[in-house]
């Protein structure tokens, strides 16, 4: 039995090859629909100023900060999420970059929170984020962005919805209601909780602002039309691509973190089996806020779990069966096996040539009876077998997915191979 001091802490995992050909599937997804949208990556350090987190965060997160007091006497933290490391690092280098900015970052992000299915301590986010303009066309290219990414896993609009909301809603609502203004912050976070509180516990926390939970709900559930105008343009702008259909506006969205300030959004999969997959919006006074005013940047963003798209993938025949055709053992092209022993050095030179010339090459490293080397070829996932005999440099190419079999040559080899190696 392995020893229990030495497994994975609570709340964080292995990647063996397998797991970590996975988590490169949901990466290499990432990239390549981000790329497509124009966006640049960047990345922070996972360790900031405490201080950074507290300035302008909000809701739960200052209670599940990985914090602690370093050698130097430094309060610092390991980043529990990136708006906040990205504001501070767009305010320092946004002269150097035209505007507005389209970054996105991938990478782990850390917090004390309990684990359950799709929540955990140590978890990877994609962010995606435009700073530098206040305009809908922003928002409405985010929004398309978070769609696009589940299309690309292969989930359609009968698997999830974005539920889009605005803050500036409820924010007029609280006004015409009589909230003071420095209790905004928590009727929004009575709202916030709003499908997970039980109601009475939802109404005792509405009785200090004399609402009633059955007004709030009526509300939610019948917004007055036009209520967001800002919605209406994003909707318009998703209608022109197409992508409408994945949309609806739902006030029951507001997002716990302080900083946003109109509209945000959330993605959730059709069958409720999950908590939010994908969550941001519009936090036009964070960039100014880390900066002391010394930078004033409009920005909106969202981020995207990897542990929640995980299990969705899993439940969907549809994106399992494209992850599973992403990720299949591929250690190598070629897998050489040695049938004559003396013959050692011509095989390491070839391995060499092949490797030069761009082949992914494995070879065996002690002596092994050669039908074992072929199953070991076999195990490990190579398209090809290449026997190494003492008719060198005669050599035998074997198709390890149709079992036939030829005679080739070094040359012969190479132009076998080499659309291996261009793939």
């Amino acid at each position: 039995m392995p020893d229990a001091r030495f497994q994975p802490l609570t709340g964080f995992r292995d990647f063996a090859p397998q797991e970590f050909a996975l988590r490169a599937y949901l990466f290499g997804t990432w990239r390549k629909v981000a790329h497509r949208y124009g966006f640049v990556e960047w990345e922070a350090p996972t360790l900031e100023a405490t201080e950074l987190y507290l300035k302008k965060s909000g809701g739960e997160l200052p209670t599940q900060l990985f914090r602690f007091v370093d050698q130097g006497e430094r309060d610092v933290t390991v980043r529990p999420e990136l708006t906040a490391s990205l504001g501070r690092i767009a305010a320092a280098y946004q002269r150097e970059y035209t505007k507005p900015l389209k970054w996105f970052e991938i990478g782990s992000c850390f917090r004390y929170e309990k684990p359950q299915k799709g929540r955990l301590r140590e978890f990877v986010q994609f962010n995606a984020d435009i700073l530098g303009e206040a305009g809908e066309g922003s928002d409405a290219e985010l929004i398309a962005l978070a769609i696009d990414c589940m299309r690309e896993f292969g989930f359609t609009s009968d698997d999830f919805v974005v539920r889009v909301s605005d803050r500036e809603v409820w924010l007029r609502y609280a006004a015409e209601h009589g909230v003071p203004e420095e209790k905004t912050g928590d009727f929004l976070a009575i709202i916030d909780k709003f499908e997970r509180d039980r109601p009475e516990v939802c109404q005792e926390k509405l009785d200090a602002f004399g609402m009633k939970r059955a007004d709030l709900e009526a509300f939610i559930q019948n917004p007055p039309a036009g209520c967001s105008p800002r919605y209406e343009a994003v909707l318009e702008e998703l209608k022109a691509r197409g992508l409408a259909d994945y949309v609806k506006l739902d006030l029951y969205v507001v997002r716990g973190l302080a900083y946003y300030t109109g509209l945000v959004f959330e993605i959730f999969d059709k069958g409720h089996s999950l908590r939010a997959i994908a969550g941001g919006g519009r936090y036009n006074g964070l960039v100014a806020t880390l900066s002391n005013g010394a930078v004033d940047m409009p920005a909106t963003g969202f981020a995207m779990g990897d542990a929640v798209i995980a299990h969705l993938i899993e439940a969907c025949p549809a994106a399992r069966a494209l992850r599973d055709a992403a990720v299949k053992p591929d250690a190598c092209d070629v897998c050489l096996v040695l049938a004559a022993a003396e013959m050692r050095p011509q095989m390491l030179a070839l391995a060499s040539s092949l490797r030069d010339a761009g082949v992914r090459v494995d070879l065996p490293l002690s002596p092994a009876k050669m039908g074992n080397q072929l199953k070991r070829a076999e195990k490990i996932g190579a398209t090809y077998a290449v026997i190494v005999g003492s008719e060198y440099p005669d050599l035998e190419l074997k198709n390890l997915a149709t079992r036939e079999s030829r005679k080739t040559d070094i040359e012969g080899l190479l132009t076998e191979l080499m659309p291996e190696a261009q793939a």
